[in-house]
């Protein structure tokens, strides 16, 4: 690949569930649309936390679609589109090198202890040492997808994030432990479209069954 494709936040978080629920939930992946909106608003291992509805999921899907990441999975006797992810052969990724950018993804900047820690079913690094010699192999690809960030006052241990959302602007992460709140004006037009799109269907319903 010449240059790392640039994600959208809807897009990383998408990517960054693909991944996640591969390797932690093998037997619900690939998954569908709804399912994916579940895993992306989940309250626990993500940051920011976030509200994104079925049709902003899907935008993620079709943009990711677009940049050869993600994929449709058709057959197996099921109606319901599914999906799953094309990260690992499109980045030449290994399974190490996958689960950190995964995390990265879900949890924004961590710090190879916090990568260690978190890893849980995603794989086992078994020692620090392992975790600096994934991040490492990621920041000397031909194009970097890894970034050190500065140590924090009175911090050990430096953080580290991905750069497929562009170049990092560490104030974005200052304030770990606050999720990211959508405004209310966003959700209240969100709302507002679902109900139209809603009253839209119980109509052509009504008129089929008539």
């Amino acid at each position: 690949m010449e240059t790392l494709p640039q994600l959208d936040a809807i897009e990383i978080r998408v990517l960054g569930v693909l991944m996640e629920k591969e390797k932690a939930t093998p037997e619900y992946y690939p998954m569908t649309v709804n399912s994916m909106m579940n895993a992306c608003n989940q309250k626990s291992s993500r940051n920011p936390v976030v509200s994104y509805t079925e049709s902003e999921v899907q935008l993620g899907i079709d943009g990711l679609k677009k940049k050869g990441l993600v994929l449709t999975v058709t057959g197996g006797g099921s109606r319901t589109l599914k999906f799953k992810h094309n990260s690992s052969i499109v980045f030449d990724l290994d399974d190490r090198q996958e689960a950190i950018l995964c995390l990265l993804f879900l949890r924004g900047p961590l710090t190879p202890g916090e990568i260690n820690s978190n890893s849980g079913r995603l794989y086992s690094f078994g020692n620090l040492e392992s975790v600096h010699n994934g991040i490492e192999s990621l920041q000397q690809k031909e194009n970097p997808m890894v970034v050190q960030l500065p140590k924090r006052p009175g911090q050990k241990e430096a953080r580290y994030m991905h750069l497929l959302g562009g170049p990092v602007n560490e104030a974005d992460w200052e304030d770990m432990g606050e999720p990211v709140k959508i405004s209310s004006s966003h959700l209240e037009e969100r709302v507002s479209a679902l109900e139209a799109e809603l009253a839209e269907l119980k109509q052509k319903l009504g008129d089929l069954l008539k």
